[in-house]
């Protein structure tokens, strides 16, 4: 009786490790399929050790030196990217890039409906649109879900955010893209974009953009090389 109660137990052990493993498996291909779903070619939208961002190097690290407080987890850039390829929809559905937009500063930020500290974060982006957006500087807070408008509109209404325009990126080429780049490991994704176009800091993770800290930040981004 022990030795078939032995048995038995060692098949439900061999079963559990069994799909264990296959859900593992699963999980993997899941993953690549998601980090792989781009409509954009490979690093189509940044150009890494680019001359035309060569003047930005000065001033990206004066922009880190400034991170402190609420935002001390930007990092000023240590290499020249041009971000001015970078394609996604503007509130009309059009593509549009970010280097349609050069001669503006600005902040970056990729969320996502199903990114809960994303969904904390967007009020504090909108006071900091309040605050400081205008001809100079702006927010342009990329959504990234799969799928159709309805929900990221939706949840954008229901949190009473009306100041931010809508872009979109429902193919997440623009985060696969930041990511082969090492500027994106999850969501959110935070980038400071010169005038030129030009990447002066970046950060992973969500921070407190309405306050002091953030609008010190933007300062000495406008203040110019």
């Amino acid at each position: 009786m022990e030795q078939k109660q032995s048995g038995s137990l060692i098949r439900i052990i061999i079963i559990a490790v069994v799909a264990a493993v296959a859900g593992a498996v699963i999980g993997a291909i899941a993953l690549y399929v998601m980090d792989n779903r781009s409509g954009n070619a490979p690093l189509a939208g940044i150009k890494a050790d680019s001359s035309e961002c060569a003047a930005a190097s000065a001033l990206a690290k004066r922009v880190g030196e400034a991170a402190a407080g609420d935002i001390a987890a930007m990092r000023g850039a240590d290499r020249a990217i041009s971000l001015s390829g970078l394609r996604f929809n503007d509130p009309d559905g059009k593509p549009v890039t970010l280097g349609s937009m050069r001669g503006k500063v600005l902040l970056v930020n990729l969320w996502a409906t199903w990114c809960a500290p994303c969904r904390e974060e967007m009020p504090a982006l909108a006071k900091l649109q309040s605050r400081k957006g205008g001809p100079d500087f702006s927010v342009v807070a990329i959504n990234i879900d799969t799928g159709g408008d309805e929900k990221p509109k939706a949840f954008l209404e229901q949190i009473g955010v009306e100041n931010l325009a809508y872009y979109r990126d429902a193919s997440m080429g623009v985060f696969n893209d930041l990511k082969a780049q090492g500027l994106a490991f999850g969501l959110p994704v935070t980038l400071l974009v010169g005038r030129d176009g030009c990447l002066l800091a970046a950060m992973n993770g969500p921070a407190d953009w309405g306050g002091s800290d953030a609008a010190r930040l933007i300062e000495a981004a406008l203040a110019g090389p």
